[in-house]
Formats: C-alpha cells, structure tokens, sequence
C-alpha cells in the first residue's frame, strides 16, 4: 500500500495531495492512528482447518465479500475525471460497500446506478429540511444506509489546505448541495482554506442527539453514526435506535490530539455489548489491519486514503486493485492467524504493547 500511496503522490498536484493526505493541526493524531494500530498485536492460534479460509462478512444485515466498506471521501474528482463514479463501480467489483459523500462530486443516483451496495454519507445542515430531503433522495435512489458524520460541526483547521490557499477547480463541485459555484471555489480571504469557509456556512453546528432521534424516526434505512470515540457516547446511540457506530476520528482530520481510534474501540465495543454493530476507520492501510480491529471486537473497518491512492494512480481498475490488496493481504492474515473465518477472527486474543 506505502507504494501505491508513492505512486500517487507522483501524479497529484502538490495541494490536491495534501488535502488528500493532510490532517489538522499538528497531524499528531493523523501520526498517532498509524503507531497506535501498529502497538497492537494478535495472539495467532495454531493447528486449526484454515485450508477453506473465507473473507465473507455480514455488514449492517447484508453480506459483504469482505469486513469492509469504503469510506466517504469528498470531491474525488479532484484525483480522477470519473471520481466517485470509477471508485463506486471498482468496490462492487471487489463486493463491498462504497459510501457516497454529502460532498461527493458525483451524484447519489449515478453511484446507485453502478449496482453495488451504496451507503449515503450524511452532514447535518444549517437547514435541517435541506439534510431530510438529502435522506430522502439517498432513499429513493436505492442507498442501502444512511451514515451520519457526528464530529464536524466545522472543519478542523487543516494547516496544509491554509498554506496552500487551497480552492476547488471549477470542474469539481459538491454534487448534492448548490448548482454553481461556492465559497469552496474562491481562493480564501482570511487564515483558512476555502472548503473550510464553504462548510462553515453550510453545515449546523447545532447538532445534537434529537436530530439523531429525528433521523431515525424519517428513515427506514440502517442508520450509523461515524465519529464516535466515547463509550458513552455509543451507549447513547444505541439507546437512540442506530445500528451501528463507526469509531473514527475523521483520520485525523478534526480535533487534533484526540485519541486514536483503535485506542477507543475496546471500551466502545465493550460498553455497546452487542447492542448494536462497531466499524472502526482512521488509518487502515492493510489485511493485518482488518484483522487487528476484528480481534479487538469490530464488526469491520472503513477504509478512505488507500483507494483514493488507488483511483489517482489508476481509475477504476486503480481503486479497484487497491481493494484486491487489502482483501488478499485480509485472507493471508486470517490464515495465518488460524481463522477459517470472521466469526473466528472476532474471538481472537490481540494484546497491545507500547515500545
């Protein structure tokens, strides 16, 4: 995978590469998501049938050919002419969920037309009607999930984007919010980057549990919520109805200093008790990673930056090789790990140890 993201980091313009792979502030937990998850090793067993090893999973109720779904990334035409649309039709090749971004610079319904499981990404707006009729379209164009992004109720400040004054090119555009031109493609006037200004007048920062309980009564879809670090905030999501948390601190991209998100998953997991499903993303680059956090009790990951690489270097067959990587990378590590299966690797030991 480091080659892949090599690769990619060859043909991106140098801001288009550091809004892909920048984090806020410092990036001390965009640094720490990677250290943390490599502090954490798994307890292999031994003398086990592996020769029938299966990758299949069950995600939010319908089955996957892998624990994993693509994360929402936004404005992936930044990074290839087709964006969404090679990345959406290149994960229901490898049969895996793709998530579609309230920023995607594709529509819901051409990423639904492709035919693979999509799951619709959701920002809550200053203009809570404005996300309802967002649910609404992802419904109606065949979204399988709602996911809901709980911590952004503005950008983080992301000192890559400031430096490099860093605008969209006029061909990129937030396909599910206005028509024309935003504050997203004027070069900034102040100390922060355009997307920043253009999601700080678009997104509420008045989001809280009742909106989730509103959410929840309007749609009939599975519904997560994405960005979710403390235990007891998961508690409350489960008592909210939702079927499933994803621990993430948005790949270090928000609160700079919060804590890892493999660090946080072991007390999610055990205070949700099964009450509802655990994803986990922010710095998966691997199968061993995919294994890590199954040992560690998740249900499955997301994975961002690595198919981004992907569909930079390559297209469609780009994204859809880095998603092969990880799924031959995944067997390889279930095997050897004695695990026929994913149910066999969620019971697996794993120990962390600091250097």
């Amino acid at each position: 995978m480091a080659d892949v993201e090599r690769a990619a980091d060859v043909v991106l313009p140098a801001a288009v590469r550091d809004f892909v792979g920048g984090g806020s502030g410092a990036e001390v937990t965009l640094d720490a998501n990677r250290a943390a998850l490599d502090r954490v090793f798994v307890v292999p067993r031994v003398l086990r049938d592996v020769s029938r090893c299966t990758t299949e999973a069950t995600l939010l109720g319908r089955p996957a050919r892998l624990p994993l779904a693509v994360a929402p990334v936004a404005y992936q035409r930044l990074v290839h002419p087709e964006g969404e649309l090679a990345a959406a039709r290149a994960a229901k090749a490898v049969g895996v969920p793709f998530t579609a971004s309230t920023l995607s610079s594709v529509p819901v319904e051409r990423l639904t037309a492709v035919g693979g499981a999509v799951w619709f990404q959701l920002y809550w707006l200053r203009e809570p009607g404005r996300s309802l009729d967002l649910v609404r379209r992802a419904e109606d164009a065949g979204a399988e999930a709602i996911v809901l992004t709980v911590d952004v109720p503005w950008m983080g400040r992301r000192l890559r984007d400031v430096r490099n004054r860093f605008a969209l090119p006029d061909h990129v555009r937030a396909a599910h919010l206005a028509a024309g031109p935003s504050a997203a493609h004027r070069p900034p006037s102040g100390a922060a980057s355009a997307l920043a200004a253009h999601t700080g007048a678009a997104f509420s920062s008045a989001l809280t549990w009742s909106s989730v309980v509103a959410l929840r009564e309007r749609t009939r879809l599975p519904l997560v919520l994405k960005g979710v670090l403390a235990a007891e905030d998961a508690v409350r999501a489960a008592e909210c109805g939702v079927d499933a948390v994803v621990v993430s601190n948005h790949g270090g991209r928000q609160l700079d200093g919060a804590v890892p998100s493999v660090d946080a998953l072991p007390d999610v997991v055990a205070a949700l008790a099964g009450r509802c499903e655990v994803l986990l993303d922010s710095g998966i680059r691997s199968g061993t990673d995919v294994l890590r956090a199954l040992a560690l009790g998740a249900s499955g990951v997301l994975v961002g930056r690595p198919p981004l690489w992907g569909l930079a270097v390559g297209g469609e067959d780009g994204a859809r090789r880095v998603l092969e990587l990880l799924s031959d990378e995944f067997r390889d590590a279930l095997g050897l790990a004695g695990c026929a299966d994913v149910t066999a690797a969620r019971a697996l030991r794993a120990v962390r140890r600091d250097w």
